[in-house]
């Protein structure tokens, strides 16, 4: 009689250790958005915001750039709808995330897709994209995003608190050249996503664009040069695709 072993099935994550994954990972990023938020909260501070709006902008805007540049307009007297207009172009490269994340959320219920849109940052998307590239059919990766963006949130509101405490006491806070830090942030993100020739050669692309339309008005050279990464990459991989091999050995018609 023949004898057969039953495969076990697959061990997944649950809810909890998804989420609390997704916090872990995170981690390192955040002293990365430390200063940054630091900084934010000593400037609002001692703006027409005040400390209330400092920490309300925070809560409910959660866009470090945008919220640097709506304060830089408010204070010099900008309307309201250009400082909505330029903060949208800025905040333009957060539908390039969700689109390609859109695979693996298009089946959630809708008040998860908002929780995590609002939570999506950069950070968040550079640890989330690892998680979804395993495909090892966990279904609770949205706890895992979850976690991610809860604890970049927290950290964020952490420090525009502190920044506005500090801020208040010592106004030259606001001068330390601290956000460099949050550069230093995005390289450490990008550079090991950098694996082949398309996201090499549209990280570059990106580079070159934002360098030569950075006089352009409202940071349109953050949504010029995304744009032009974007189409340097779907052309270059349209074109690896082109010469694979097909499953009977020929290649694909170019």
């Amino acid at each position: 009689m023949a004898s057969f072993t039953l495969t076990p099935p697959p061990v997944w994550p649950d809810r909890r250790l998804e989420f609390l994954h997704g916090a872990r990972d995170t981690v390192p990023l955040l002293l990365g958005a430390a200063p940054f938020g630091l900084i934010f909260g000593a400037l609002a501070a001692g703006s027409a915001l005040g400390s209330s709006g400092a920490l309300a902008m925070s809560a409910l805007v959660f866009a470090g750039s945008a919220q640097f540049i709506a304060l830089s307009l408010l204070g010099s007297g900008t309307s309201g709808l250009i400082v909505v207009f330029t903060t949208l172009v800025v905040n333009l490269r957060h539908v390039l995330y969700s689109a390609s994340l859109q695979p693996q959320v298009a089946r959630l219920p809708q008040r998860w897709r908002l929780l995590l849109a609002f939570w999506l940052t950069d950070e968040t998307y550079a640890v989330v994209y690892h998680r979804y590239a395993r495909d090892d059919g966990a279904p609770f990766k949205h706890w895992y995003t979850a976690g991610s963006g809860a604890i970049m949130y927290a950290n964020w509101l952490g420090w525009t608190a502190a920044g506005v405490w500090l801020g208040q006491a010592s106004p030259a806070l606001a001068h330390l050249g601290l956000e460099f830090a949050l550069v230093a942030t995005f390289v450490g993100i990008v550079v090991p996503l950098l694996r082949d020739a398309p996201s090499i050669a549209a990280s570059l692309s990106a580079a070159a664009v934002a360098l030569l339309a950075r006089d352009l008005p409202y940071k349109l050279s953050l949504l010029a040069a995304a744009f032009a990464g974007v189409l340097v990459g779907v052309w270059l991989d349209a074109r690896a695709a082109a010469r694979s091999p097909k499953p009977d050995g020929g290649e694909s018609p170019r």
